[in-house]
């Protein structure tokens, strides 16, 4: 490539891809719920995504991103499993059960002194699916048929699962305020 093609690429890159550095970020960093990681995944996708650029045939580039992102959380996400599942077999007499330790408990929810984080914590315990579904149209604004593409579930699966994902929020919301236990 020469050297004007190259500065072309990467101002096209800079425009259409580096712009949606934070919505990457923001996905990442909702579906580790780990900052460390989610800012190595999102770097991670950004090599990948500028590598992969020259055959990006253009159409939403934040949702192209959001996919690299997404399937780089599940990479993430399976090697963390392989590796406490490793662990685990080399302790005697333990089972294949595996805590999620970083799933927020409803003390702390209930100890939050503020709406914003109370609801983040909420967003966090959904299933992965419902979550992502939920903050790809809510925090991203995205379209049906662009979370479809992101997440390569048909957009009716899509939309049930965004159904699901606020009616499970609201359920959590409202226990939270009446200050029932889960």
């Amino acid at each position: 490539m020469r050297g004007d093609e190259t500065a072309d690429r990467t101002r096209r890159f800079q425009d259409q891809v580096l712009i949606h550095l934070d919505a990457a970020y923001g996905l990442a960093r909702y579906m580790t719920r780990d900052p460390v990681a989610a800012e190595d995944i999102v770097q991670d996708a950004f090599l990948r995504a500028h590598r992969a650029f020259d055959g990006f045939r253009g159409g939403d580039a934040r949702a192209w991103l959001l996919t690299i992102v997404r399937n780089n959380v599940r990479s993430w996400a399976a090697a963390r499993r392989d590796r406490a599942e490793q662990a685990l077999e080399s302790l005697p007499g333990q089972g294949a059960e595996i805590a999620d330790e970083a799933a927020p408990t409803p003390e702390a929810w209930l100890a939050a002194q503020e709406d914003a984080a109370d609801l983040r914590a909420l967003i966090e315990v959904l299933p992965p699916a419902f979550r992502e579904a939920l903050l790809l149209r809510e925090m991203e604004e995205m379209s049906y048929r662009d979370i479809a593409a992101v997440t390569g579930a048909p957009v009716g699966t899509v939309m049930s699962r965004l159904a699901r994902a606020r009616d499970l929020l609201a359920t959590a919301w409202r226990r939270r305020n009446s200050g029932e236990a889960k």
